[in-house]
């Protein structure tokens, strides 16, 4: 699965997720790390990568358009990169599979 993760999140979600079988990038390792949502919004769709972000703003969008990249919307508070990690090892199979099965919008809260 692709996935691009934007830059509220840090770089080590995309290490996890790469680590862990999957082909992700942080927006900074692209160039990104200050690009416009219609940006991003762009370039993933051009990689068919779903975006795994905090923006309310990518969630809104998905839900307004009929095609674009698939969210995940991560609407947790700031935390530790090890709590987000250790909560994101818990509900990734579920996020995964409902991104598999063509959900648009996935929330994580």
């Amino acid at each position: 699965m692709r996935l691009l993760v934007d830059a509220q999140l840090p770089p080590a979600l995309a290490r996890w997720l790469t680590e862990h079988g999957e082909d992700a990038e942080h927006v900074d390792d692209r160039g990104l790390l200050g690009a416009s949502d219609d940006e991003i919004w762009r370039i993933a769709g051009e990689l068919g990568a779903a975006i795994v972000t905090k923006d309310e703003d990518f969630a809104v969008r998905a839900q307004l358009r009929s095609a674009g990249p698939g969210i995940v919307w991560i609407r947790s508070g700031n935390v530790r990169n090890v709590e987000l990690l250790r909560r994101w090892a818990e509900v990734w199979p579920s996020v995964r599979h409902a991104l598999e099965r063509g959900e648009r919008l996935v929330e994580v809260a």
